[in-house]
């Protein structure tokens, strides 16, 4: 009966002594629960465009205006958009949502942009949103911005996109591949 008790004891402070000894340091390889691909197609309001223009220049420093992005590295231009999203390159394809949000300029010594925007779908294959935000360095070929939420089938979902771009024409027309990769699906 002792030698069971003696045992009995040294088991459990074995267990004890192993759950609280220091978690082992493992790698956990991330993989995205789910992973879309999507084009957004921005175009810039120029004076000239308004039938087709997706995104106009709301804010500007004295030394722009609200026509033509401002010199510096268009330091201080801040611009809405709402700009269609395709499945492919194609500006001409049929969207499936479009991306609603701002960006500005915040640099002077280098090209970069602050960004908030979301995805707003309301397809047969997608309904609700997805939201981003970040910097977007723009002279990296790519870039990372972070997926903070959204709603219906992307209800509370986190992750990161990856933005590259894509295209683009003087200041009036950029094309942006949105590589989106969502690790908290519901």
């Amino acid at each position: 009966m002792g030698a069971k008790i003696l045992v009995s004891v040294l088991l459990f402070s074995l267990l004890i002594f192993r759950s609280s000894s220091a978690p082992s340091k493992r790698i956990r390889a991330y993989r995205p629960c789910k992973r879309l691909v999507f084009y957004f197609h921005d175009i810039l309001y120029d004076g000239t465009n308004s039938k087709n223009a997706t995104a106009a220049i709301v804010g500007a420093p004295a030394w722009g205006n609200r026509i033509k992005l401002s010199g510096q590295n268009h330091f201080g231009n801040m611009v809405v958009f709402d700009d269609p999203i395709t499945l492919d390159n194609n500006l001409h394809s049929t969207p499936v949502g479009r991306a609603q949000g701002f960006y500005f300029y915040d640099k002077k010594e280098i090209f970069t942009a602050w960004l908030g925007f979301s995805f707003v779908f309301n397809s047969s294959e997608h309904k609700g949103s997805i939201n981003f935000v970040g910097n977007d360095p723009l002279m990296n070929k790519t870039r990372d911005v972070s997926v903070v939420g959204g709603t219906g089938d992307f209800f509370m979902t986190r992750g990161v996109a990856t933005l590259m771009t894509d295209a683009f024409e003087g200041e009036v027309y950029f094309r942006l591949r949105v590589d989106v990769k969502l690790y908290e699906c519901w």
